[in-house]
């Protein structure tokens, strides 16, 4: 599912340049690779953390008199890095301006609200909600990241994608719905 919400960023916001100005890569990467023409914005995977205050809800399905234990849905922050490496430094502003521009005007993501290709890769996305909130880190913070990422620094932004929903299809246990309580207690 992690790869299927980036694409489906990625082409929201295509959608918004006119263009596929954006592409998801590893930005560390991008100078190694050599491939092609890299100009544009780059989108990048941070890090990802699990919501621990939603982890605590049961995830019991009841069809009938049948219950279908399972464990709870992992909920994930993804922290992704967007950043514009165009020909010029003034072009590169322009792009992170624009990628700003486009979630000030949209940061709740749902099924209904969405355009994405529903062919090949992200044809098993049935039903998403997603919000996308601008992370900024502190000084220190962003150090660290650069330096992670190979030291060279460009013009980014760093967004919050909330509450990814990841479940698997399996059951761990199947059981019956208590349908009453019986009072027969011998008293000997």
């Amino acid at each position: 599912m992690i790869f299927e919400i980036l694409q489906i960023v990625t082409e929201e916001v295509n959608t918004y340049f006119g263009s596929n100005t954006v592409s998801l890569e590893n930005i560390a990467n991008i100078e190694q690779e050599g491939e092609g023409d890299t100009s544009g914005v780059i989108l990048t995977l941070l890090n990802m953390k699990e919501e621990y205050t939603l982890k605590n809800h049961s995830n019991n399905q009841i069809s009938g008199t049948e219950v279908n234990y399972r464990n709870p849905k992992i909920n994930l922050n993804l922290y992704v890095l967007f950043s514009a490496n165009n020909a010029t430094y003034s072009e590169s502003l322009k792009s992170i301006s624009k990628v700003i521009e486009y979630f000030q005007g949209k940061r709740v993501f749902t099924r209904e609200n969405t355009t994405f290709l529903r062919e090949g890769e992200l044809s098993g996305v049935n039903n998403f909600r997603f919000l996308v909130d601008l992370f900024t880190p502190s000084f220190e913070e962003l150090n660290y990241i650069w330096g992670t990422l190979g030291g060279k620094q460009y013009p980014s932004a760093i967004y919050k994608v909330s509450l990814i929903e990841i479940e698997r299809d399996t059951t761990l246990k199947k059981g019956t719905v208590i349908s009453g309580i019986s009072n027969d207690l011998n008293s000997n």
